[in-house]
């Protein structure tokens, strides 16, 4: 299992689950396959009616967000965003990452049906970006491994909230009662784990409890889905609520599980789409806003936020901000949307099935241009940090 925690190996198989999906759907055999993953698999007892694509979407992606929370609650616990001065840089360039490329979207689907698509252009995939870094910035220094692990982190958190908010109507404050009081019970239950637990410290077996946790944590995904809420806000409570360090046991025995097989089932299933026959011209704009956004605005967003925020940390004399070259870097590869703009495009499209498919299909071509511009920046950096004799783990504000 260990190759699949490595970040390497999990942004492959991400990649290469994605364009196995993008040939399918492009194969003879395409509209077959797609029409398998439409059809629907239901629990009329339970009242769940949910395409096979939407049980990957909605449920097995719950625990890729349920790791992203636990890890997010760990730097704002003891981590890196465990103070403001630590905070401030990331997210002001977090923020600048998001509201760059939903400008650049808004710029060209103003006044269109399409300009609900915002949120795509925004979100950065953590674990491609991650990936692309381990890759090709052998000698990339730690502080800046780390000022973008909280930035990606910060992203997420910023992605979670539109799902939350954006993406709910009509939400049923009873289901809602129930998923809430099912998330309270998983959190006090999960204290049961701490080390110095008495249960822990009496030697008791921890399969009951773990047993108890799984059953409210579906529990608490059934109420979340009934609710109208997302489902996969489900992981990312669970995730926050969990005692810290039971979470991170439970994060690092499932991110194998995450990497290897629910992370590229998403990509294989969001990537099945038929590529469209029209004119460049004939494409939608939303097209355009998500391919120019995810590449350029990121880049844009991220750099200009976190020059600001450098003169703020100078002034603070929070030590040395990272350059502009290394903003650079990092802007290329926040602009690595792909699975969590694919959420988001399948979430925002979701009655425009002709659009959602051209917003399939800018979300890869956009994050594709970000792995090749970002795989040679990262290449630069990390040669310029060679020649300096820099290694991996140096000091500076957001180092460990």
């Amino acid at each position: 299992m260990r190759i699949l925690r490595s970040e390497r190996w999990a942004a492959g198989l991400l990649l290469a689950a994605a364009v196995i999906g993008l040939v399918i759907a492009n194969l003879p055999i395409g509209p077959t396959v797609i029409d398998v993953m439409d059809r629907h698999l239901e629990l009329p007892v339970l009242g769940l009616d949910l395409s096979a694509g939407h049980w990957i979407s909605d449920g097995l992606l719950a625990v890729f967000f349920f790791i992203v929370a636990v890890e997010l609650k760990r730097e704002l616990v003891i981590g890196e965003l465990n103070s403001f001065t630590k905070a401030l840089l990331p997210a002001l360039a977090a923020l600048g990452g998001v509201i760059a490329p939903a400008l650049i979207y808004l710029g060209f689907t103003a006044d269109r049906d399409t300009v609900s698509g915002w949120p795509i252009p925004t979100a950065t995939d953590i674990a491609f970006a991650l990936g692309v870094l381990a890759v090709f910035g052998r000698w990339i220094p730690t502080r800046v491994r780390v000022f973008l692990l909280a930035l990606a982190l910060l992203d997420d958190l910023i992605a979670i909230l539109i799902i939350a908010f954006f993406f709910t109507s009509d939400a049923d404050l009873g289901s809602l009662g129930f998923a809430t009081i099912a998330i309270a019970l998983f959190g006090t239950v999960s204290r049961l784990l701490r080390p110095r637990s008495e249960w822990i410290l009496e030697r008791r077996s921890q399969w009951p409890i773990v047993a108890v946790l799984v059953v409210l944590a579906l529990v608490a995904w059934y109420f979340i889905y009934r609710s109208g809420v997302h489902a996969t806000i489900a992981g990312v409570a669970l995730g926050l609520v969990m005692s810290r360090r039971p979470g991170g046991r439970a994060a690092h025995e499932l991110e194998p599980w995450s990497n290897g097989v629910i992370l590229p089932l998403f990509a294989l299933t969001a990537a099945m789409v038929p590529v469209p026959q029209v004119q460049p011209a004939q494409l939608d704009p939303a097209f355009w806003g998500i391919l120019v956004g995810l590449p350029v605005g990121k880049i844009v967003g991220i750099v200009a936020a976190g020059l600001f925020g450098s003169l703020i940390a100078r002034r603070r004399r929070a030590g040395s901000p990272l350059t502009l070259a290394d903003l650079a870097m990092v802007g290329a590869l926040g602009g690595i949307g792909f699975t969590v703009s694919l959420l988001m495009n399948e979430l925002a499209f979701a009655d425009l099935p002709g659009v959602q498919d051209e917003g399939t299909l800018a979300v890869l071509v956009g994050s594709g241009i970000a792995i090749v511009l970002s795989a040679i920046v990262v290449t630069l950096r990390s040669r310029h940090y060679r020649n300096r004799g820099e290694h991996a783990g140096m000091g500076g504000p957001f180092s460990h």
